[in-house]
């Protein structure tokens, strides 16, 4: 085993078959070998590996390639191979010794990088040497050692004595160098650091070259034990030793004092790494340093268990057992001094570590490969000896302990058969201590022993029920808790192999164990424990006698614990393990669903308590829930006990629950209608197979009517309640929605379930109720309705169904819930939301349904087609739900527009109208005391949009009185028409920036409208009247004008013709309410309504006849005001107005003009006649001719004046017309002259 050939301890054993090199190196113990595929445990130059153990045991030539030559090398010299051993067998083992002294010298030289190669070879060197000097011996015993025949007296050769007397020698050299090497544990500590060199060959210290070379030896000497026997037949005694009792040393003593020692060497190295194991790694710690330890074990396993078969030995249990025993013994009589000491501090606990992990060593096979269908051979006498040493302790075994003790124990009945008698050991223990916790203070339990519902009761107990346990066993679970494994492991063992006898004895041994007294001592810990236990106990052998069983047990138990959440738990466990195992739940439902009634009465009555009365029994019921629903989602169909579950507990239990307990009780009734609508669809498809035979048809038809049965319990026990929450819920809308809509879902599949009151159309009547009613929350519709419209199959039916106009009722709910987005927001002061953004001022949640909503909603065919009439492209925006009901009110109107026979204008009006429904009562709540400026501002921006865009819809006698009542509502409160009210200033802002869509839809309704309305056109005079004043700047503002709605609504018309009833009735409103008013306004008031005036002239094309009506309230103004503004607007407004009539007159002057400036005249001439000369001068600068023809109405004045006032001429009068004459030119001139030569 030189460098090089270490190599070959990386080829694969296929690989070594396949180069015919199997038996080229000599068997040994190395742990180098390479294992990072992780499928190896042992090296392939290993005695399991190199099939040594197999030759031994079946007695072949050990090593069948080997040693053939004439002569053999060893220790450096050469030897004859026939007879080296008999002629110089005690030099051999003199040279044997010598080399081991070389290599443990070896031990102190300081082992740095530099020096390690040289002493790896030497030590490899020694022990290369020394393993094939052993393995020679190996072979001359089998090949060439001879027996004689004592019997025989004829003289023998010298060589033949030697070799008669060879066998005893070898026993003493044996024993001799057995004595030498001493113990395993006696030998230093290995360091574990290894060096490789360039060629990546690991380089080992002396040390491990020499624990090995132990190892090799110990292993060596027994096969050689072993051989001598199997060779002779018989005993072979020593010549020079005794052993302690005075006897010759045998080939059998020695074997067995060697295999006593050696377990004790490996029991020793076990201990050593023990000592640093703690509780819960016990399991996943490895007790051999290294593969070369485990191959020890493994090699001695399988040859004392062979010597046990053919011969009068022990097996390796008894050895073993034997060997543990002695660590409880506090005297050491017993032991033989060559014995090594073991002193464990917790012998217990290392006998349980050690047999566990001995015990996996079964797994392998004389090749050392894992063979896991192999027999292994158990040792339950002295586990079962153990486990009551383990219990009895006087003092109390700790649960850190325990739990380790079990976890080993577990594993063991892994291993091996079952065992009845650890169940029945370990059950003594456990009834004893039933009502105990089982905790460690410093390690709290993580995992499923955290009892939190009847599904994790269940899901403890199926862990315990598995095959395969983690080995994270002792921090997850408790003892009592690994106990229940090892009870599952083992009964379903022992009825695997013996039927239900060994079931019959387990149940009689816990049984027996509880009686009323026992049952009314139990704990709540108790009470736990007693329920895994039955749980078990129904999961691994007959549910049906051990769930009867333990209904009798509870009657015993103490009334405190009979109302506690652990009865209901388990009870609600054991439904769901009928339930899991398809089983009639009929009895247990029947008890279970009794006692929920009683507590939901209690729950009602205690509806106002508030003390802790209500919350234990909300517990109580939320357990039932959880529990009922995991039985509906498990079960594969139901039975008529199914239905009795669902008693009237859950309608008084829905009266009386509050917010977050009604979410616990909707999502389970959520739960509950898919269930039922996923096991009928099944159904269905089932029946619609075809060659159905009748067993099975009619099989399907009882499962039907069991399926029916329960969904009309669920009718019956939930659906009133949730029709009374529609209008204000307590319970979020969404959820409301969700279970309503699952309803209406469930009357599509199963119609004939649903309450009378909703026959003969069940689906139609439930989306009347929670999506087209005007009372029911927006937030609920909207919800309700997307589930309905992703049913593409329920929209086409109920489209075309005929009954009901389903996608206009559903058009006009969508209008409705967009309306009323921010209604729910009225409760809030206005001031804390005005500087939210208005989408902000919506829930989220509410505009991301309504966006759904609107996608869903514009895939109807009836939208479609208004759209493709209209010839609008839809492209709504999601996100915007207010711009995609804009853009369906324009395509509405447009598509009117498009229509020419009047049967379908008809229609489509009465389409129309359907659309919008009450659609006053929607926006009626944003009107009243509680105000919300978005709100507002929605309301008037939709209702404009729609008088403007249904203009020629509301022209028509069967959609007017609709318009009129939009009117009133909403601009001619009875607050703008009563003197000393006023509109809130969010709801005038409201107006002011939409005002000009309604004057726009009432005058284009005006201009359509085949008869004369003069009601319209009242109408449009009031709308005005009210706001066009309520809208002028104040004071030093008044000339910005450029957002005056009344202003901005001429401004924006795309069509000016449409447009002139309105100017018309502007013109009016200001002549009648502001220049002919009774009572003349103020000036600050005067001026803005002739800026306003001056506005209107500048930004639309003044008719005369308009000039008429306005220009003498502007002569007026200009006459009895004297403040500088009014005066300079009524100047600009008069500039207008004759500009306005020069042009209209082409070049002419106008007949109305004259006329006015006539009245004018007459009306202020005699007392204002300065004023009046200073206007008509302004006049003259503008249009000459039209003074020119007032002249001799103004001679006529001034002569009336004269004469009126009786005082001859007046010259100041005469001079202030004089210089009006002469901007007149030659007329001027020529009537100057006339006035200057009349005596009159």
């Amino acid at each position: 085993m030189d460098i090089c050939s270490a190599v070959s301890t990386f080829l694969t054993d296929s690989l070594e078959l396949e180069l015919g090199t199997e038996w080229c190196n000599l068997p040994c113990f190395s742990c180098a070998f390479d294992n990072r595929g992780g499928g190896k445990h042992f090296s392939g130059e290993s005695y399991l590996s190199s099939g040594a153990l197999k030759r031994l045991i079946l007695n072949l030539d050990p090593l069948p390639t080997n040693f053939e030559e004439d002569t053999v090398e060893i220790f450096g010299i050469q030897w004859v191979t026939e007879t080296a051993l008999v002629n110089s067998s005690r030099v051999l083992f003199h040279l044997f010794r010598q080399k081991l002294y070389n290599l443990e010298t070896l031990l102190q030289a300081s082992c740095d990088f530099g020096k390690i190669s040289t002493l790896h070879c030497k030590a490899d060197n020694i022990r290369q040497q020394c393993v094939m000097f052993l393995h020679y011996v190996k072979v001359f015993i089998f090949r060439f050692l001879k027996v004689q025949n004592a019997e025989s007296h004829v003289p023998v050769h010298s060589y033949e004595i030697l070799e008669a007397q060879l066998p005893s020698v070898l026993i003493d050299e044996l024993h001799g160098l057995l004595l030498y090497i001493g113990h395993l544990s006696e030998l230093p500590s290995i360091n574990p650091e290894t060096f490789e060199n360039q060629n990546q060959i690991k380089l080992f210290q002396p040390s491990w070259h020499l624990l090995h070379l132990h190892l090799d030896i110990h292993w060596l000497v027994l096969e050689i034990l072993q051989m001598l026997g199997e060779k002779f037949k018989q005993v072979v005694y020593g010549h020079q030793f005794m052993n302690l009792a005075g006897n010759n040393l045998t080939n059998v003593s020695l074997f067995e004092e060697h295999c006593e020692n050696l377990l004790c060497d490996l029991l020793s190295l076990s201990l050593s790494r023990y000592d640093k194991v703690r509780p819960f790694e016990a399991l996943t710690s490895q007790h051999c340093p290294c593969a070369c330890i485990k191959e020890l074990w493994v090699l001695l396993i399988h040859l004392l268990d062979h010597r046990s078969k053919w011969c009068l030995s022990e097996s390796f249990w008894n050895w073993l057992n034997k060997l543990l025993k002695t660590l409880f013994e506090k005297s050491s009589d017993q032991r033989r001094p060559s014995m090594p000491v073991i002193q464990p501090r917790d012998p217990l606990g290392f006998s349980w570590w050690i047999i566990t992990h001995v015990a996996s060593l079964y797994q392998f096979d004389r090749h050392g490969a894992p063979d896991e269908m192999r027999q292994m051979e158990s040792s339950w006498n002295f586990v079962e000896e153990l486990l009551k040493r383990s219990i009895g302790v006087q003092d109390g075994v700790l649960e850190e302990h325990l739990r380790m003790y079990l976890q080993c124990c577990l594993t063991l009945c892994d291993f091996w058969e079952p065992n009845i008698t650890i169940v029945t050991v370990l059950w003594e223990y456990y009834s004893k201590n039933l009502n105990s916790s089982f905790s460690i203070s410093w390690l709290p339990l993580k995992g499923l022993p955290n009892i939190t519902s009847p599904l994790s009761m269940l899901e403890m107990v199926e862990t315990c029920c598995l095959d395969k346990q983690d080995y994270d066993l002792y921090k997850s679970r408790s003892s009592y808790t690994i106990f229940l494994c090892i009870l599952a492991k083992v009964v379903k063992k022992a009825m695997k192999n013996n039927g239900l006898h060994p079931w019959k004895q387990v149940k009689g041994r816990i049984y027996s164990k509880f009686h009323q007294k026992r049952m009314e001592e139990l704990t709540v810990d108790g009470l736990q424990n007693f329920f895994n236990l039955f749980l078990l106990l129904a999961a691994v052998a007959e549910i049906e006698d051990v769930t009867s069983h333990v209904l009798d047990l509870l009657h015993f138990l103490k009334p405190a614990l009979k109302a506690s959440n652990l009865l209901w738990k388990g009870q609600a466990a054991f439904l769901l393990m009928y339930t899991q195992k398809n089983l009639d739940i009929g009895v247990l439902a029947e008890k279970f669903s009794g006692a929920f009634r009683e507590k939901a009465k209690e729950f009602l009555v205690s509806k106002n308590d508030e003390t802790g009365q209500r919350q234990a029994l909300w517990t109580l019921l939320s357990i039932y829930i959880d529990g009922v629903q995991e039985v509906f989602e498990t079960s594969h169909c139901l039975h008529p006990s199914h239905e009795t579950l669902l008693n009237d507990g859950f309608s008084m239990l829905l009266r009386a629950c509050q917010e977050s307990e009604l979410r616990t009780v909707l999502h389970f009734l959520q739960a509950l209608l898919a269930r039922i609508r996923n096991m009928h669809q099944q159904l269905c498809q089932e029946l619609q197979k075809e060659n159905v035979d009748l067993v099975v048809q009619s099989s399907l038809s009882a499962k039907e009517r069991h399926l029916a049965a329960v969904a009309s319990a669920l009718w019956r026990h939930f659906f009133s309640f949730l029709k009374s929450q529609r209008m204000s819920p307590t319970v979020p809308f969404s959820q409301l929605a969700d279970v309503a809509a699952d309803f209406t879902l469930l009357a599509v599949d199963m119609p004939s379930t649903a309450p009378s009151e909703l026959q003969p159309r069940p689906v139609e009547t439930m989306i009347q109720l929670f999506g087209w009613d005007d009372i029911t929350c927006p937030q609920v519709v909207a919800r309700y309705l997307s589930h309905l419209l992703q049913n593409s199959m329920l929209c086409e039916a109920l489209s075309y169904s005929g009954c009901v106009s389903f996608q206009a009722l559903t058009i006009r709910s969508w209008i409705r819930c967009i309306l009323q987005m921010y209604i729910k927001n009225l409760s809030l002061p206005d001031d804390l939301l005005i500087e939210i953004n208005p989408e902000q001022a919506v829930e989220k949640e509410y505009m991301e349904q309504l966006a759904e909503l609107t996608r869903l909603l514009f895939k109807l065919s009836e939208i479609k087609s208004i759209f493709s009439k209209a010839q609008v492209e839809y492209l709504p925006i999601a996100e915007d739900p207010k711009k995609a009901l804009v853009q369906f009110l324009e395509a509405v109107g447009k598509t009117y527009e498009t229509l020419q026979e009047l049967s379908d204008k008809s229609a489509m009006v009465t389409k129309s109208l359907e659309y919008l429904g009450e659609i006053l009562k929607y926006i009626k709540p944003y009107l009243g005391k509680n105000v919300s400026s978005a709100g507002l501002q929605l309301t008037y921006r939709m209702m404009g949009i729609l008088v403007k865009s249904w203009a020629q819809i509301f022209a028509t006698s069967k959609a007017q009185k609709l318009l009129f009542r939009i009117i009133d509502c909403l601009l001619l409160p009875h607050a703008v028409l009563q003197r000393g009210t006023e509109l809130p200033a969010p709801r005038l802002a409201a107006i002011q920036r939409n005002l000009p869509l309604y004057l726009q839809g009432m005058c284009n309704v005006c201009c359509q409208s085949q008869n004369a309305n003069a009601y319209l056109n009242q109408l449009l005079g009031n709308v005005i009247e009210q706001y066009i004043g309520r809208f002028l700047p104040a004071p030093p503002h008044v000339l910005d004008l450029g957002q005056h709605p009344v202003l901005l609504a001429l401004r924006n018309s795309s069509n000016a013709a449409l447009m002139s009833p309105l100017k018309k009735c502007i013109v009016q409103v200001i002549r009648k309410s502001y220049f002919e008013c009774k009572q003349f306004l103020h000036p600050p008031r005067l001026a803005s309504i002739l800026a306003f005036t001056l506005q209107l002239s500048k930004e639309t094309n003044t008719d005369v006849s308009e000039v008429g009506l306005l220009l003498p309230g502007v002569l007026k103004c200009l006459v009895l005001v004297s403040e500088p503004q009014v005066k300079r607007l009524a100047t600009e407004n008069l500039q207008y107005m004759v500009k306005a009539c020069q042009m209209g007159s082409e070049g002419e002057p106008a007949a109305q003009l004259t006329s006015v400036f006539r009245d004018f005249i007459q009306n202020y001439g005699m007392r204002y006649d300065s004023e009046t000369y200073s206007i008509l001068e302004t006049v003259a600068v503008l249009d000459q001719q039209v003074v020119l023809h007032l002249v001799p109405t103004l001679t006529q004045a001034l002569k009336d004046a004269e004469q009126k006032w009786g005082l001859g001429r007046n010259i100041a009068l005469r001079k202030a017309y004089s210089k009006l004459l002469s901007r007149l030119g030659q007329v001027g001139q020529d009537e100057l002259q006339r006035l200057e030569n009349d005596s009159t």
